[in-house]
């Protein structure tokens, strides 16, 4: 018994050591050479201190700023609770959230009259989506231009400069990263101080 028992443990040492050790340790270590900012989350900093990931969503809700896709990840694009609801087009639940999800959204941007892109109503498979269409990010532009003090045009420009195209130029969709688009904002169009 011993002489396939001790063999079977040594091996399983032996391959712990190796796949569960040094080979995350190897492919981490060269990530990181290669590529620093992705390998660490590719957090975006502003003076100093650190804003967020481009890769997970973040919850605004002031009028002042655009807001991402809804969260199906807990309250407020909670990465503990990331995944997908898979409620179907038959769910009475899903169909709620999505009138609601309407109703909010028509009455925080009553400027706006055209059909509400699915993005701004549905949440992503992850939850976490950092990412909205460029419709709809024009469909949020009065809201946030009003709330700036600023033209329409001009923070239709910003979108425009904020869209990336699609991935090696085939891949996915024209998208708008959220958090980038709202401190560019912050930097160029600060909110108006009330007094």
């Amino acid at each position: 018994m011993w002489e396939q028992f001790l063999p079977a443990v040594r091996m399983t040492l032996v391959l712990t050591v190796l796949t569960g050790m040094l080979y995350p340790a190897l492919v981490t270590g060269i990530a990181k050479a290669i590529f620093p900012k992705q390998a660490n989350g590719s957090l975006v900093e502003v003076n100093g201190r650190v804003a967020g990931s481009e890769l997970i969503g973040q919850k605004f809700s002031k009028p002042e700023y655009f807001q991402g896709r809804p969260s199906g990840a807990g309250d407020g694009y909670d990465a503990a609770n990331s995944g997908s609801p898979n409620l179907g087009p038959t769910s009475q639940t899903l169909v709620d959230r999505i009138k609601g999800a309407a109703e909010k959204f028509r009455k925080e941007n009553p400027d706006f009259s055209g059909p509400i892109p699915a993005d701004l109503l549905t949440a992503s498979a992850s939850g976490l989506d950092p990412d909205l269409s460029p419709a709809s990010a024009a469909a949020q532009v009065s809201r946030v231009a009003k709330a700036r003090g600023i033209a329409d045009e001009v923070l239709r420009q910003l979108v425009e400069v904020h869209t990336e195209p699609r991935q090696l130029g085939f891949l996915g969709e024209r998208r708008v990263n959220v958090l980038k688009l709202n401190l560019a904002l912050d930097n160029k169009y600060p909110i108006p101080s009330k007094h």
